[in-house]
């Protein structure tokens, strides 16, 4: 790795907002786009070049093959196709899941981190680790980081406080069966629920409305892409800065919760090596069976490709 590089391979809305994002940030000095449609990604070269007064120093140049990322830091996968409305992320899951073995394939002898974004992302981080045989450390689904943040964010809307200082979690699937911590959420220390103002009614709203906040920006605009993209080049910024940081990733689970050969997303730590550990946090009996039942979900579809 002669270079601090990292690759995107698919440019569609999402591999777009993740390159920008990735820019503004300034966490890389080489950034290689690519796409089955070559001219998109020439395109998408060309034009965040001519914005590089604007962006800390960075190259960026489209790459006909992605054996001209080996070597990376790090490749994002975005490459699939999109959502449309009413449908859910698993609703992708076949048409996605052959894109795998055709990207894995060209993915020979890469050693940096494998980052993945496309739908549905639980079951794609799983089959891309299986697929290509990399350090399981290093092949890491967004998962329900964008959740999360979805989550804090109406939580401070409701109580008037910048999300930046709430607390709460998103676990499991990156889908319809994903779980709310409600018993673990806290500000300042201070349980939710014990929170001046808060009204446990206001729960099954919230937890409604995360899990279908993709599904209304997708019927409004066609697709979700700002807030993915930053989300991944936060954390790609957090591993090449080698920052130890906890929070909700999608990876290969082999323990926790009694669960086993499944991806889904639990608090994690993450570091300059990629995963550290996968935590075991306290959640209540009901968090625990909704968890459970998120990964029977995923399994079912692993097993249906």
């Amino acid at each position: 790795m002669t270079k601090n590089s990292i690759g995107i391979v698919g440019m569609g809305w999402v591999g777009a907002s993740v390159a920008f994002s990735i820019l503004n940030k300034g966490i890389c000095e080489e950034l290689l786009l690519n796409d089955v449609r070559a001219n998109i990604a020439e395109g998408e070269a060309m034009d965040l070049n001519q914005g590089s007064s604007f962006y800390p120093s960075a190259k960026v140049r489209s790459v006909e093959s992605i054996s001209e990322m080996l070597d990376c830091r790090a490749i994002v996968i975005t490459a699939g196709r999109n959502g449309q409305p009413g449908e859910s992320r698993l609703d992708l899951l076949r048409e996605n899941a052959k894109i795998v073995n055709e990207i894995s394939s060209q993915l020979t002898g890469f050693s940096g981190f494998l980052i993945i974004v496309a739908n549905p992302v639980d079951i794609l981080t799983h089959f891309y680790q299986r697929s290509s045989g990399f350090d399981a450390r290093k092949v890491i689904g967004t998962g329900t980081m964008l959740d999360t943040a979805r989550l804090r964010e109406m939580i401070g809307n409701q109580l008037r406080i910048d999300s930046k200082s709430i607390h709460a979690n998103v676990i499991g699937e990156h889908g319809d069966s994903e779980v709310v911590l409600w018993s673990g959420a806290h500000i300042g220390g201070i349980k939710l629920l014990d929170w001046e103002g808060w009204n446990t009614d206001y729960q099954e709203d919230i937890s409604h409305q995360v899990k279908i906040a993709a599904h209304e920006i997708i019927k409004r605009k066609g697709a979700t892409n700002h807030a993915i993209g930053l989300v991944t080049a936060t954390l790609l910024k957090w591993i090449i800065r080698g920052e130890r940081r906890v929070v909700n990733l999608s990876s290969l689970i082999q323990g926790p919760y009694g669960l086993s050969d499944i991806s889904l997303s639990l608090p994690t730590l993450i570091s300059g090596d990629g995963i550290e550990k996968v935590l075991e946090v306290k959640i209540s009996d009901a968090e625990r069976d909704q968890l459970l039942a998120s990964a029977d979900v995923i399994k079912r579809a692993i097993a249906s490709v």
